[in-house]
């Protein structure tokens, strides 16, 4: 269920400044939205997997929270972010 080593560093350089940039929103957000993918794969052969279910809940959360602050903060970055990623408003 966890994200591998592989895609997170992929994840990491293309949205990060370099390779090493873990705290950036952009990694944060596509990170999270890794785990909701895998998450979300789960829960479709698991349904009774309650522990999985809520941390996709968390996961969400927390994704949505960061979008909410990068939309009040920087509103060009989080259009490029979630047009990147494949999110919708």
């Amino acid at each position: 269920m966890a994200v591998s080593k592989k895609t997170k560093a992929e994840i990491i350089v293309n949205y990060g400044e370099n390779a090493k940039d873990t705290g950036s929103m952009d990694v944060q957000v596509a990170l999270l939205t890794e785990k909701i993918k895998v998450l979300s794969e789960h829960l479709k052969n698991n349904d009774k997997d309650h522990v999985a279910r809520r941390s996709l809940l968390v996961y969400v959360g927390k994704r949505k929270s960061l979008l909410a602050y990068l939309e009040k903060s920087n509103r060009d970055e989080y259009i490029a972010l979630i047009s990147k990623l494949g999110l919708r408003k």
